[in-house]
């Protein structure tokens, strides 16, 4: 029954995010160019959701599905290595014209040509958890 729950949270997420024209890759072209505010405001709204959301988080007790409760650690590796990752990700949205949400949302539109970006992601996943131990945290 929970599965139905997150499938169904998960298409009106979906159905949201292309209304929005969130997987629009001119939106996102726009966004790169500085030419439009639309998807700066998305961002920016979905950061500040987020801050508020970690703030409630901290200061309730609240527990997971599983009944456990939430907490939350600090991040090790200090700023370099969100800038590092930062760029990362960017790169690939700016190639790919998509972050990782959207692509399987760009995938149900009917893009099938989201199936190669969606496995390159898959693939660089498998090869940073190999790589995993190696790496500096």
């Amino acid at each position: 029954m929970k599965f139905i729950k997150y499938l169904l949270v998960g298409i009106v997420f979906g159905i949201i995010l292309t209304k929005a024209e969130v997987t629009s890759w001119y939106r996102i072209f726009e966004m790169f160019n500085f030419q439009s505010f639309h998807m700066y405001g998305v961002i920016g709204s979905a950061v500040g959701l987020g801050i508020l959301s970690i703030a409630l988080i901290k200061k309730s007790n609240i527990h997971s599905t599983e009944g456990v409760p939430i907490s939350i650690k600090p991040k090790e590796g200090g700023v370099l290595r969100l800038l590092i990752g930062g760029t990362i990700f960017g790169l690939g949205w700016a190639m790919t014209g998509a972050c990782p949400g959207p692509m399987f949302i760009i995938l149900g539109q009917g893009y099938s040509a989201f199936i190669v970006v969606i496995l390159s992601a898959i693939v660089g996943a498998f090869l940073y958890g190999l790589m995993k131990k190696r790496l500096p945290h």
